[in-house]
């Protein structure tokens, strides 16, 4: 699987489950299973380097400031939901974090902002698939620390400057 495929296959099923996050990691399970175990260890190397790609000081503060407030763990959740956007979504947002307050049409706080099952959607596929847990996929680790100059999360008005569209949609 190339990445045009890998951003086909998020793309169906984002639209395929109509935003949803937890009902797109569904479908993408049931995508991935009609494919062969290469094909989902390929597509789980797409996802993870775009994921470790992510783990980026300001797009924490991005999704702080959208989320209004994001510990380890919903950053971490926030990047799969991030992948699970898309193509233009995703790449607009590692170039330009604060562009999020445009590439984000609807968001709803109950469901959007969340991906984690979408993080689980290969290696549920391919257990389902070899009956076996995915081996090691490879690629370079994150890195221990996020990319980047720190955030200061706490200095709201750090965060509205540094975030004004982000700023003024989510918390003005």
């Amino acid at each position: 699987m190339d990445e045009t495929e890998f951003w086909e296959l998020v793309d169906a099923t984002r639209e395929g489950a109509e935003g949803d996050p937890e009902e797109q990691a569904d479908l993408l399970v049931e995508r991935l299973l009609q494919t062969d175990p290469d094909s989902v260890l390929d597509f789980a190397r797409h996802f993870e380097s775009r994921y470790n790609r992510a783990y980026r000081w300001d797009l924490w503060g991005a999704a702080w400031v959208l989320l209004d407030g994001a510990s380890d763990d919903a950053f971490d959740f926030f990047r799969c939901w991030l992948i699970g956007q898309g193509r233009e979504v995703f790449e607009g947002a590692v170039h330009d974090p604060d562009s999020l307050a445009d590439l984000v049409d609807d968001f709803d706080e109950e469901i959007d902002g969340d991906g984690e099952e979408l993080g689980y959607s290969a290696d549920e596929a391919y257990e389902q698939l070899t009956g076996v847990v995915a081996p090691d996929l490879g690629i370079p680790p994150a890195p221990p620390e996020p990319e980047g100059t720190p955030v200061d999360f706490e200095n709201e008005s750090a965060l509205a400057e540094t975030y004004p569209k982000l700023w003024e949609r989510f918390r003005g």
